[in-house]
């Protein structure tokens, strides 16, 4: 795997988790229902059900290319025509979703909400999905074993996940129920995602499989 791949994954991967998703969402509920620690406390679960999807990911995407290096650019093109049909449906979305949105978050124990986080993320099929689609972008078959590619990709991301949603949880905890009162239109948000998915799926699509 290059540098450049590395680097370049890292600024997708930056902007697409800065943008709040479903999982942010959830965060946040906690963090305004129950305070920091309650938020705090999702992120870790989330970031544990993650792990397991980066694992799968791995062991599959693996599998894949011992079959045949032609099935593995299968899956790789098939990845860059999901990202791109993402960003169209989020670039065309007519939802107007706004922050007061953020659904109720019954008050629960911090050890409940861990391993109900956990559970949520690891049965999130949307999640394996994006991780076959996006990940298999900046692996290069000829390079190191594509496990460990695979494998890298997925604790940076985890990483870099980990800090975008704690710093949510934080934020949504210092605002508390002030945030549920402020209407913010996700239309800029959905455009800003829809463009990058589709720039990232068209960039797959026409890299030289030796490049990525």
């Amino acid at each position: 795997m290059e540098f450049s791949n590395i680097w370049l994954f890292v600024l997708t991967a930056a902007t697409l988790l800065i943008i709040p998703g479903p999982a942010v969402l959830y965060i946040m509920a906690r963090s305004i229902e129950q305070g920091k620690k309650a938020g705090i406390v999702s992120v870790l679960g989330v970031s544990l059900g993650g792990s397991v999807h980066v694992l799968a990911g791995a062991i599959g995407v693996s599998a894949i290319l011992m079959t045949s290096a032609t099935a593995f650019n299968i899956v790789k093109y098939l990845g860059a025509a999901y990202l791109i049909y993402l960003g169209c449906r989020t670039l065309f979305s007519t939802s107007d979703r706004t922050t007061s949105e953020i659904p109720k978050a019954p008050s629960k124990k911090l050890l409940k909400i861990f391993y109900e986080s956990a559970l949520v993320e690891v049965m999130n099929p949307k999640t394996a999905l994006f991780f076959l689609a996006f990940f298999p972008q900046f692996i290069s078959p000829s390079a190191v074993s594509v496990t460990i590619q695979f494998l890298l990709l997925g604790i940076i991301f985890i990483i870099l996940a980990f800090i975008s949603d704690g710093l949510y949880a934080v934020l949504a905890a210092s605002i508390r129920k002030r945030i549920l009162s402020r209407e913010v239109n996700s239309r800029l948000q959905n455009r800003i995602t829809g463009y990058l998915y589709i720039v990232l799926g068209v960039f797959s699509v026409f890299a030289s499989p030796s490049k990525t």
